[in-house]
């Protein structure tokens, strides 16, 4: 090889097993989600925290989000929440959707809530800011998971918006109890792109199988009392040329070190 050309080599070599999008493509877990039938959403994201992820489709031309939430509560009979808060980080201002685990083989209990303090939460749903409907919740979901789903309707023009996502250990009547004040569930936070760059760029999951859809709930769903607030930030999604061919991360570096070795 002409020694002008290795550094050139070497260093695609490099700039790709560097390559954030490589490390997207081999960490996009929530791509393997698997959700009955009719059930599927154009977007998905891990979330950095409490091993919860978001699945969602934004229709601009009607201001509504479609989402699908999936988490395991923080022990077996407890409960699941996420929503979003145009007002601010914190959980005061959340309008949020939560699933209560239900007891035998019965479906979770989906409730809703304008949080608007840091008090405990009601047996009874309370109106959102952001009218809620199709609300239901499975628990096939795997490890425990249960997965809670449910349409917003959004105000106009929104782009992005904070998010909060949260779970428990236990309910109580009816209503979730508190959750636990670890570094987890206090920063359980991040902002959700709708639209923009950002939003176009966010990877995709693969598409639903057919299945039998989930128990529907016509309650909402709940929140909890804590300070912890949420916002998402969907990862950006790998060059757009690499996902519509459908090469995977590893496949790319063989491909770059097979080209580097042929030039040898």
């Amino acid at each position: 090889m002409a020694a002008s050309t290795m550094p050139h080599h070497l260093a695609l070599l490099l700039l790709l097993l560097a390559s954030p999008a490589a490390t997207r493509l081999a960490s996009a877990a929530c791509a393997s989600e698997k959700f009955p039938a009719g059930r599927a959403y154009a977007t998905c994201e891990d979330l950095p925290k409490l091993g919860a992820s978001l699945h969602w489709t934004y229709d601009a031309s009607k201001n509504s989000l479609s989402v699908a939430f999936v988490a395991a509560p923080a022990a077996p009979g407890g409960w699941v929440a996420w929503g979003l808060n145009p007002t601010g980080e914190g959980m005061a201002g959340t309008q949020a959707l939560v699933a209560l685990a239900g007891s035998g083989s019965a479906a979770p209990t989906v409730r809703t809530y304008n949080i608007t303090g840091y008090v405990p939460l009601g047996k009874a749903s309370t109106p959102l800011d952001f009218p809620a409907t199709d609300l239901a919740a499975d628990a096939a979901g795997s490890g425990g998971k249960i997965r809670v789903y449910g349409k917003l309707q959004l105000r106009k023009g929104m782009k992005a918006v904070n998010q909060v996502w949260q779970v428990g250990a236990s309910s109580t009547g009816g209503a979730p109890d508190k959750h636990a004040f670890q570094a987890d569930n206090l920063n359980a936070k991040s902002k959700l792109v709708l639209a923009g760059k950002a939003a176009a760029e966010a990877p995709s999951p693969a598409p639903a199988p057919e299945a039998g859809g989930p128990a529907k709930s016509s309650g909402g769903a709940a929140g909890s009392d804590s300070g912890a607030a949420s916002s998402i930030a969907p990862s950006k999604s790998p060059n757009a040329a690499v996902a519509a061919a459908g090469v995977s991360a590893p496949a790319l570096l063989v491909l770059a070190l097979v080209g580097f070795l042929a030039t040898v």
